[in-house]
């Protein structure tokens, strides 16, 4: 089964992977290993768990603005998420992103998708965005959306 959802385009790029869904936000400060892309927040529900090449799937991210770097860093070593979707807007996520693209030509899209649509999304087994500066498409494949 295939769907495709609008979105809304916060950095830009294509990615497909499996979605990697997070139960709680994460500060990629802290809570993620930029050189293995496991998740090392000793408190987060999904500690040890790897996003290396997945599309990460979170409401938002957790705060500190030093996780821009973290992410950044991962993105180019290619341990970050192929995407990321978010349901809140998140100027930290998003500016590592951007600074990974800048930087090191490695584009890592992230998108805002809507709290309506936010059921299906999570119930996908992977995810497809293309983002670009007008408009961002997730196709959301498999599951129960």
């Amino acid at each position: 089964m295939s769907e495709t959802i609008d979105a809304v385009t916060l950095a830009a790029g294509s990615a497909e992977g499996p979605a990697f869904v997070l139960s709680e936000p994460l500060s990629f400060w802290g809570g993620l290993d930029s050189a293995t892309g496991r998740i090392i927040d000793q408190w987060h529900p999904q500690r040890d768990q790897i996003m290396t090449g997945t599309v990460l799937v979170m409401k938002a991210g957790r705060g500190s603005s030093s996780g821009s770097s973290v992410l950044a860093e991962a993105i180019r070593r290619g341990t970050g998420p192929a995407g990321i979707v978010l349901m809140t807007r998140d100027a930290i996520v998003t500016v590592g992103a951007m600074v990974a693209a800048e930087l090191y030509g490695v584009h890592c899209p992230v998108v805002l998708a809507s709290e309506a649509d936010w059921p299906r999304i999570i119930g996908s087994e992977r995810l497809v965005l293309r983002a670009d500066d007008a408009k961002a498409k997730l196709q959301l494949l498999g599951g129960t959306h």
